[in-house]
């Protein structure tokens, strides 16, 4: 028998890419996709890992034919993931009183809601057929209360949890697992411009190790870490007088070309 399979989006860096040599170490093959696949393939030839171990495909999955294409592409090369992760996304501040900000917002969800669902849905109907499977949403601690200046981000990954816990009902009886992952802060591009504080702060790798367990495990719906849910739990208990007076004065996550 191979080995089995993941399909991971936005793997050229940060938390795709640790997830990436996390699944690489446990002896799975990889189907590994990212606008910059060149950046991908440096690091598969700098990991040992060969054709046979490592697909790469480039796609951006802000275009949902275009996603599609490239899982097609994985199903007739390398076969039907067992597991596949849709972590591909984008932060950017936003302020709804300028009006390029609201292309960002639409970019937002364009990559890490449609880009999320386009990335399951041609390998929903196989892995039903086959009675086996996981698809894994990568959400984020913002998805709990909205954060000022960061109402894109938030908005979207909220999103991300109601979608992924609507489609685990729908799946309950095939055998597909659906897993929603919240993510703390981790030390990564997307976190790197953050002016305010960042409490529990992750490598990725120490991430992606937690991440791999609780997708081995399949739970529904896991914060990472541990602490941070507790956080998360205590932020949406707060009556909203009590949260926005903790939260006035805080760092504003960066607009785009600030």
């Amino acid at each position: 028998m191979p080995a089995p399979l993941v399909f991971i989006t936005g793997a050229s860096s940060g938390i795709g890419q640790a997830l990436a040599a996390r699944y690489a170490a446990a002896g799975w093959r990889l189907a590994l996709v990212a606008r910059r696949s060149a950046d991908i393939e440096a690091w598969a030839r700098a990991t040992g890992l060969d054709a046979s171990r490592c697909g790469v495909y480039a796609a951006d999955v802000a275009e949902p034919d275009v996603i599609i294409a490239a899982a097609q592409r994985c199903l007739a090369t390398q076969g039907l993931p067992d597991v596949v992760i849709a972590n591909a996304g984008i932060s950017v501040g936003m302020d709804s009183a300028v009006r390029a900000d609201l292309d960002v917002m639409r970019e937002t969800f364009a990559v890490n809601n449609i880009g999320l669902a386009a990335t399951f849905h041609p390998f929903l109907g196989p892995m039903r057929e086959r009675g086996s499977g996981t698809l894994v949403g990568i959400a984020s601690i913002s998805a709990i209360r909205g954060l000022p200046g960061h109402g894109a981000y938030c908005a979207s990954k909220a999103a991300v949890v109601a979608y992924c816990e609507s489609l685990r009902g729908e799946c309950r009886a095939s055998g597909v697992r659906v897993v929603t992952l919240l993510p703390g802060w981790v030390a990564t591009p997307l976190t790197a411009g953050n002016v305010y504080p960042m409490p529990f702060l992750m490598q990725p790798a120490d991430f992606a190790d937690r991440a791999f367990r609780a997708i081995r495990a399949g739970v529904g719906y896991r914060v990472i870490p541990w602490p941070m849910g507790l956080v998360a739990k205590l932020l949406g208990l707060l009556p909203n007088a009590l949260f926005d007076r903790l939260f006035a004065g805080r760092g504003r996550k960066k607009r785009r070309g600030e």
